[in-house]
């Protein structure tokens, strides 16, 4: 057997701000350095040991998995970064307070413009449009490894997260909006001879 770990960014000082953050490069709170230990700590108890490590090129993310590794006693894996992993690009929105553009623009906008499949905030990217990023880069480099039989983790964001449910099956344009993705929850994915069994959080988060 062997596995995929996606693997969502700590909490990020603009989390904590409740900002729209997309490609702006901010970096951990204290309580994301702290979510990314426990993930680690998770990682370590369940046994996994990877092969190969995929994240971002935002520092939250491969910060996450830094701060995760270490914890779970693999700290010498040397990453693969790449663009096509970041965070939606928000566009007009990045660095606005969620809340504010809520009283702004009404509350079902700015839902559209957060959950929607193909709605891109202005001048921003829609989930489709991270699904047909990330899904090429997904197929070319991560996937051959996963079914050579490597242990994977992917540290990256909510929606690149989102756009990899859709792109493995797990969601559709349709119902992922329901999908939920907690800071600093490793969401194990198992596969036996290349076929994916089952899924699952290695810890019961409050909110998914």
């Amino acid at each position: 057997m062997n596995y995929l770990v996606l693997l969502r960014h700590g909490e990020s000082e603009w989390n904590k701000e409740n900002k729209f953050t997309g490609f702006t490069d901010v970096d951990l709170s204290a309580n994301g350095v702290e979510e990314a230990k426990q993930a680690g700590r998770e990682l370590k108890a369940k046994g996994i040991k990877f092969d190969t490590v995929y994240t971002s090129t935002l520092k939250r993310a491969y910060n996450t998995a830094t701060i995760a590794l270490k914890e779970a006693g693999q700290p010498a894996l040397e990453f693969i970064k790449h663009d096509d992993l970041r965070e939606r690009d928000y566009g007009d929105l990045t660095g606005l307070n969620k809340d504010e553009m809520r009283k702004k623009f009404g509350e079902e906008q700015v839902h559209i413009w957060r959950r929607s499949y193909d709605v891109p905030p202005p001048n921003g990217e829609s989930l489709k449009d991270v699904v047909e990023r990330v899904g090429p880069y997904y197929r070319e480099h991560i996937e051959p490894r996963i079914k050579a039989g490597e242990n994977v983790l992917l540290a990256a964001h909510g929606n690149t997260l989102r756009a990899m449910l859709i792109i493995l099956g797990e969601n559709t344009p349709e119902n992922i909006n329901n999908a939920e993705i907690p800071t600093g929850v490793p969401l194990v994915f198992e596969y036996e001879k290349g076929v994916r069994k089952k899924n699952y959080f290695l810890k019961k988060a409050a909110n998914g």
